[in-house]
This record gives C-alpha cells, structure tokens and sequence, in this order.
C-alpha cells in the first residue's frame, strides 16, 4: 500500500524534472539573438557597398537590383529569425507574456507549434522566391544546371508548405477536440463574492482562466472567431488594436453601436477575455442588472462603498443599453457609474442607438449628455453597420432548404 502511494509522487517528480528540461533550449534561442546581430552587420555591410559601387558609377541596372535584393533577401531571414526566437520561446519554453503590449505581434496571441511551422514553412519559401528571383535577374551568368535545381528546389518548399497548411487544419480541430472551451452559462445576476481580496492588475497569462470564469461573461467568445466579413464599417484594424487591450491600462471606455446581430456583445466579451488574459480584473453585466446591483446597493446604503469596490475591476462590461428604456433611477445610477469610472476605470458598453439618442434611453437629455459626455471623452467608439447574423442565417437557410416536403424558412 506504501508503494501504490509513493508512485504517483515519483511520477510527479520525475515529470517536473522532465519538463525543466525545457530551459536547456534557453541558450539556444539567444545565440539566434547573437545570429540577429550578424545578420544587421550583413545588411549594412551590404548596404555600404551598393551605395558605394552607385556613388562611384560602377553600377548598373541589373547590378543595384540583385543588391537590393541581397538587402530584401537578409530582411526576410532576420524576420524568420524574430518568429523563430519569440514564437519558438512562447512555445516551448516559457510564456514571454506580452499580452496587452501595445506592439505585441497579432500572430503571437494565438501561437502554437502547428502554427509556428507553417508559418516558418511560408516564410521560407518567400526567401526561396527571392533567391531564384535573383538566379533570373542574372541569368546570363548563372549555370542552367542552377537555374534548373534552384527552381525544382523552390518548387519542393510550395509542396511542402502546402502540406504543413493542409494538415495544420486536421490538427487544430483535433486538438480543439480534445481540449472543448468551456463556456459559462449565462448568469443573471453579479455574484457578490467576486468583489472579495480584490487585486486589479495581475501578472498576464497568470489566472487568466480563473479571471476569465469569474467575469460573468455570457459565454466565451474570441477574436479570432468574430466575422469582420460582412462588416461595412469599421476599419478591421481598430478591432486588431483593441485586441491589444492596451485601453484598459490608459483606462480608456469602448462603445460599441449597432443594431442587434451586428456582433456587439459577441466583441465586447472577446476584448473582454483579452483583458483577463493581459492580466485585469472583469465584471460582465447587462445594463438592467448593473441598474439592480446599484439599486440594491443604494437601497442598503452603501452605494459610495460598492462604486469604489468596483474600482478593483479595471475594466467593466455593460451590455445592451438601450434595449429597453432606464427607470429614472436606473438612469441616474448609471450617470453615477459612468461619473465615478470616468478617467478611473475603462468601461465597455454596447448599445442599439446612437449616442445622439440616448435621450430616448435615460429620459432626460441633460443626464443622457453628461453621460455620453463622460463616457465618450476618452473612448474608442466603434459603429457596427451590417445585417444581423441570426437574418443571414435565416436567409441562408430559406436558399438551401430543410429538405423533404416542409417549408423553407
């Protein structure tokens, strides 16, 4: 019976020693960093020498192309370098985190090893395309016998980064598979035990789960999966930075707008969850159970106390403003909401109307501008004009059908 007990311990040591190891291949990834740096002394090296043979009129045509691409040919391996180095560190070493870094790379928020190799496998064959591009700018003084490999070679690289792209598909959905997202189920109401040992800012990528599960959010939603490909506005890339959650630490407010099914909420839990990943604290609500949390906490009258608890949160999410109109209570509640957040907190509120009408919301056009005033001041604000997504799909399924003889709706 001892024995049967002290196994699992050895098998927990032994593992913990084993996965260490990881830290071997520290020293690896810096001596590509020292591999960087020679790589920068070739750039200019050559550098000097084009604009050297140019001022002294020993250049041609064909001479400061194969230059520049010399130049082109030493970028594109620095960059395999840089996605080598951070990627390959991120992966299988040890989590850099970077999360909610304003100049984080978009690519390194979602990396992993099948990833990582297709888009080594890419960028590989982008330099094989500028060696062979210089084998044809020269082709008087290159060997057909080069010309002839170098192309059969190029060739081999599309093949197999064509495989790498086609089998990275497969694996991602069985290791999706294996691993479901857990999605939490719709909660009403804002427990009062998540405001104890508040913390606010924590180290990223740590308890990002945990941080994740107690936000309250509807359901778990990313980025990656929101469907920017029927918007008609906004630019994509204002998505791209507000994914960076930097906002959260200049306590900036998002306000998103549109008509339902545009994808407002949707957005508004994916920044979300990439706020609790860069390390904040998050409270998800709709509009009218915020308005019955403050109420209840006036009602006891401790509302100065809750507002500054919810200070612990650097980031809070009220949804669906608008759908239907606040009590004159609950309108002024959330002007005091709004009030107290204001340059203390970052806000993200989705809504069904226009900051113009939400007179129509609160009832009372002076507390509805002080409140748009407020929130709006330092705020991304992020109209979102396209059909709703449950229409499409209901379009989409009176074209194909349900089949046999029942009406397609």
């Amino acid at each position: 019976m001892p024995r049967s007990v002290s196994q699992p311990s050895n098998m927990t040591t032994l593992g913990c020693a084993l996965f260490a190891t990881r830290w071997l291949q520290a020293p690896l990834y810096f001596g590509l960093v020292a591999a960087q740096g020679v790589y920068v002394y070739k750039f200019f090296n050559e550098l000097w020498h084009l604009i050297h043979h140019v001022i002294s009129g020993h250049a041609d045509e064909t001479h400061v192309m194969l230059a520049v691409l010399k130049l082109v040919d030493v970028v594109m391996i620095a960059n395999l370098l840089i996605m080598v180095i951070v990627g390959g560190y991120e992966t299988f070493v040890s989590r850099i985190g970077l999360q909610g870094h304003r100049d984080q790379p978009e690519w390194l928020s979602h990396v992993n090893s099948n990833v990582l190799k297709v888009k080594l496998a890419t960028a590989i064959v982008g330099i094989s395309s500028v060696h062979l591009l210089q084998m044809f700018v020269d082709v008087h003084h290159t060997p057909r016998h080069d010309l002839l490999w170098g192309t059969v070679i190029h060739m081999a690289f599309i093949a197999s980064a064509a495989i790498l792209a086609y089998m990275s598909g497969p694996m991602a959905a069985h290791e999706a598979k294996a691993h479901p997202v857990k999605e939490e189920s719709p909660a009403p109401a804002i427990p009062a035990q998540r405001d104890k040992e508040p913390r606010g800012r924590e180290e990223p990528g740590a308890g990002s789960e945990e941080r994740i599960a107690a936000a309250g959010f509807p359901a778990r939603k990313v980025l990656e999966t929101f469907d920017e490909g029927h918007l008609r506005a906004p630019d994509p890339q204002v998505i791209a930075r507000l994914g960076k959650a930097d906002f959260v630490a200049r306590k900036a407010n998002v306000v998103l707008l549109g008509g339902p099914g545009t994808g407002k909420t949707h957005l508004a839990v994916a920044l979300g969850v990439r706020a609790c990943q860069a390390g904040h604290r998050v409270l998800f609500a709709r509009a009218a159970d915020w308005g019955a949390r403050l109420a209840d906490a006036k009602a006891a009258g401790r509302l100065r106390k809750e507002l500054a608890a919810l200070d612990a949160y650097p980031l809070l999410v009220v949804d669906e403003v608008g759908y239907v109109p606040f009590e004159p209570e609950a309108a002024h509640l959330f002007f005091q909401l709004v009030a107290h957040r204001y340059e203390r907190g970052s806000l993200i509120v989705t809504s069904n109307r226009p900051l113009g009408r939400w007179a129509e919301v609160f009832g009372d056009d002076a507390m509805a501008s002080a409140t748009v005033d407020r929130l709006a001041h330092h705020a991304e604000v992020v109209t979102l004009d396209a059909e709703s997504y449950r229409t499409r799909r209901l379009e989409g399924a009176a074209v194909t059908g349900w089949g046999g003889s029942g009406p397609a709706f």
